[in-house]
């Protein structure tokens, strides 16, 4: 399997699917991204049922690390939050993340309870306390070939000027892939990328977001090297279970809203074959038969 590292070329823009449960992490990976985002806003509103501001716990994010990791056979980069602590958390987050299956972490500099990245009321901590964060993250990391992103929300409170300064520190400490959240405009994605000629570069594209949304060819024009699109996927669903559940509550019948994906399909995408193949070599028969 090719390590992320291998997958980033020059004047090209590798997109991720943000992907949340075993379901989306199984679509993604059969329809031939060679590498996927495990979003933290998408794995928390699924497995929790409330809003990405601090409440997963690692535990609760570890487990859905390892659910991805099982149901995908490509690397995937996972959303660490801020690393649910302080530098021992890091250390013990990043070891866990990789362990579990990640190809890579993403690790941000917010307080505690962070928000999502595209929301209100986002608070960072000092600068030297969020790159000791990259620093203890990078020593902490099994090999070279698990990416650390080292994420700053620096933008949305101080502006600019902050958030480039901080990437400047994380790049110092040894961050893989570099990601200033949130600028507003097109002129501040080229000062991302004007300033950080040569680095690895992450856009992140959220329908509806602060960011302009832009495709992946527009940004590696710009210089981008990798885009996440971690909200696609989970808004595609909720639109998709709301239009088939209001059809049920309704018309009192399920089919006739949004299109379905055929029961054989899913069967065959969720690993039945091989469960019955399973089953047939173990000596098991058909209770029809």
């Amino acid at each position: 399997m090719n390590t992320i590292r291998d997958l980033l070329q020059p004047n090209k823009c590798l997109g991720l699917p943000g992907v949340f449960d075993g379901i989306s992490a199984r679509i993604a990976d059969s329809l031939g991204f060679p590498a996927l985002y495990m979003t933290g806003y998408g794995s928390v509103a699924s497995s929790l049922g409330v809003a990405d501001a601090g409440t997963a716990t690692f535990s609760e994010m570890l487990d859905r690390v390892r659910c991805v990791a099982g149901a995908v056979s490509v690397p995937f980069i996972a959303d660490g939050d801020t690393g649910y602590g302080g530098l021992l958390n890091v250390d013990r987050t990043v070891r866990g993340y990789a362990a579990a299956g990640a190809a890579g972490i993403q690790l941000e500099d917010q307080e505690f309870p962070k928000k999502c990245g595209h929301t209100e009321y986002r608070r960072v901590i000092p600068m030297a306390d969020a790159v000791a964060k990259v620093r203890v993250a990078v020593e902490a990391r099994p090999s070279a070939d698990f990416l650390i992103v080292a994420r700053t929300d620096a933008r949305y409170a101080h502006g600019m000027d902050e958030a480039l300064r901080r990437a400047d520190g994380f790049l110092e400490a040894g961050a893989d892939i570099l990601f200033v959240e949130s600028p507003e405009s097109l002129e501040e994605l080229r000062q991302i990328s004007e300033r950080f000629r040569g680095a690895t570069l992450l856009a992140n594209m959220v329908e509806g977001g602060r960011t302009p949304y832009l495709g992946t060819d527009e940004l590696a024009s710009l210089g981008f090297t990798v885009a996440i699109y971690p909200s696609v996927g989970f808004l595609a669903a909720a639109a998709a279970l709301k239009t088939s559940y209001s059809r049920l509550k309704t018309a009192g019948i399920g089919t006739g809203g949004a299109e379905l994906m055929p029961f054989a399909e899913m069967n065959a995408l969720m690993g039945f074959p091989a469960v019955h193949e399973f089953e047939r070599r173990h000596g098991q028969t058909d209770a029809r038969l």
